[in-house]
This record gives structure tokens, sequence and C-alpha cells, in this order.
């Protein structure tokens, strides 16, 4: 890419202060500055490198700039990083999406396709699916019998999007996750544990993003749903009948299990694992390896396991770190008691 001071201040509404013709060719991180790269700052903490980097030009948040020159061409912006952002996403977007379609593809007679989509090679594509305008399949994709896509959807190589599933519009799914998979249901017979039919399916609502190797699990009656705008990190369980609601973001490798109700705007740390048939709440954060297993209100946030508020989990865990001196203490009180008893 090659673009001038000027031209990216214009994409981003910045102002710039040093030469709106500097050349950029690359991008870098600030720690690492080359000529010719842009770079950003946004944090007050990294406001140093102003003076040293290399980077011919950087977006900066004007609330850390001073009145004096810089040797780098700056462009102001009220918010740095989400102007980065913008920037990564709209050199994305000129990078072009594939179009047309590979051979070595399947699709059923009765499988529709919409226009400008890209289906990669030896990608499978069953009975009744529909694929929406602008979606891109990429090799090595199976799309499951009646499986609905919207538009401009990017599944990657090796997703698997089993039968009667749903995703809306700017869904993304990375390589190797299956949506879709049955549910964990076996009832206890005398003879083992009998298969319970998983009979629903998956439903992600749009701009719904899920990593790579996750496993979302069909309804076993009715739809396990993933709400408009969730952000599904890689390694990733969630089981059958789940209903996870708006803008949620769930870490690596949490597990939620069956029947449990999420509301909007949650932050679930990293191997969380959350048990199933309970409530949680909205704008809820809940720390790594956190294990929940109790209902929890708006606004609380939680840590350990069991999980509880966070801020009681620190207080105890002071306790818990001095817990052989404090046991020491207790006895030593005692048997002073039971020598003075004895007296």
């Amino acid at each position: 890419m090659e673009f001038t001071a000027s031209q990216i201040a214009g994409f981003i509404n910045g102002k710039i202060i040093g030469d709106e013709n500097a050349m950029i060719t690359g991008v870098s991180p600030i720690e690492n500055g080359e000529t010719g790269h842009l770079s950003f700052v946004s944090q007050e903490r990294f406001a140093h490198y102003l003076e040293n980097t290399k980077c011919s030009v950087l977006i900066v948040s004007e609330n850390i700039l001073q009145d004096k020159s810089y040797p780098s061409t700056i462009i102001a912006v009220e918010d740095a990083y989400l102007s980065f952002q913008i920037l990564m996403n709209l050199y994305h977007q000129m990078q072009g999406r594939k179009t047309g379609i590979e051979s070595g593809s399947y699709f059923h007679p009765s499988s529709e396709v919409g226009e400008d989509v890209y289906v990669g090679a030896f990608s499978y594509v069953s009975e009744k699916a529909k694929i929406g305008d602008g979606s891109q399949i990429y090799p090595q994709v199976y799309i499951g019998k009646n499986v609905k896509i919207g538009k401009n959807c990017i599944l990657y190589s090796g997703a698997r999007i089993y039968d009667y599933c749903e995703l809306g519009d700017n869904c993304i799914i990375h390589s190797n996750t299956v949506i879709g998979s049955d549910g964990f249901g076996f009832q206890p017979t005398k003879d083992g544990f009998q298969k319970i039919p998983q009979l629903g399916n998956v439903v992600l609502e749009n701009d719904v993003e899920v990593g790579s190797n996750c496993s979302i699990d069909r309804g076993t009656i009715g739809s396990t749903i993933i709400g408009k705008g969730t952000k599904i990190d890689n390694l990733i369980q969630i089981a059958h009948n789940v209903k996870i609601g708006q803008h949620n973001v769930i870490a690596a490798q949490a597990g939620i299990a069956g029947s449990t109700v999420i509301g909007d705007w949650n932050m679930i740390g990293g191997q969380v694992g959350v048990v199933g048939h309970i409530k949680i709440g909205n704008q809820v954060k809940i720390q790594a390896q956190s294990g929940v297993n109790n209902s929890v209100k708006d606004g609380e946030t939680l840590y350990g396991s069991p999980a509880i508020a966070a801020g009681e989990y620190r207080r105890n865990y002071v306790h818990f770190r001095n817990l052989t001196e404090i046991v020491k203490k207790i006895d030593k009180l005692e048997n002073n008691s039971k020598d003075t008893t004895n007296e």
C-alpha cells in the first residue's frame, strides 16, 4: 500500500501537523517503527515514542500532544486507537473480495447462491442451502441442508455448518469451527446412556464472529442463539439451547453449559466455566478461570471458583495467602487459653 499523510487524514478526519505529503508504504508497532511506516499512539504511557520513533507518520490522540515539534508527521485525532482500527478496516476492504466458483466445489441442484459470492474448491453445499450476496466460502467448507447464510459472511477453510442452522449478515466463522453439532444429551438407562436426538438448530444473528476450533451445539428442541454483534474467541464450547444476547465478548477456552441465558454487553474471560440452566444479566464481567454456578445480576464483576464478587474474592484471598500463619496464631491462642484454665 502507498498513501500520503494527507490521504490518511482524510479517511479519519484528522488534523495534520508536519508534512502532509509524507509517504507511507506499510505499518509498524510503535516500539519497532520503520521509516516510511505508519503507527499510532493512543495512551500517555507510550507518549515517549513520539520523540524517537522512526515511523514517518503517526496517528496520535490529541490529548497527549504538546505544543512542540515532533520528528514524525502527526495526524491528530480524538481517539488514535479507534482511528487506526478504522484505517485497518478500510485497507482490508481495499484488498478486494473474491468472486466466482472454483472447480471441485459441489452444489446440490436445489441450493441457492446469491450474487458476487465466492466458493472455494472442494466446498460442499447441500440441498436447499442458501448463500447470501457477497459471502465468501473458502475451500473445504461444508454447508448442510436447509442452511441459510446471510449477506457478506466469511466462512474460512474447514468450517462446518450443520443442517438447518442459520447465519445472519456479516458473520465470520474461522477454520475448523462446527456450528450445529449435536447437543450433549443422553438418558441413563439400565443398558447404558441412550442418545437423545438433537432436533433443533443454531441461529447466529448479524455481525457475529466465531473463532477457530469452536463448537456451538444445536438445541435439543428449538434453537441455540448467539445474539447480534457477539464475538467468540477460539476453542470455545457453547452447549445446546444456550441463549446469548447482543454484543458479548467471550475469551478463549470458555465453556457454557446447556440452557443458560446470557444477556447483553457481557465480558467473559478465558477458561471461564458456566453451569447450565442459570441466567447471567447484562454488563457482567467474569474474570478468567472463574466458575459460575449461580445466576448473576446486572453489572456484577465476578472472580473465583465458585465465582463470587471480585472485591470480596480479593479480600478473602489476602487471608487465604496467610492461612498458615493465621492457623498458627489460633492454635497459640487456644493453647494459652488451656494453660490459663489449668492454673
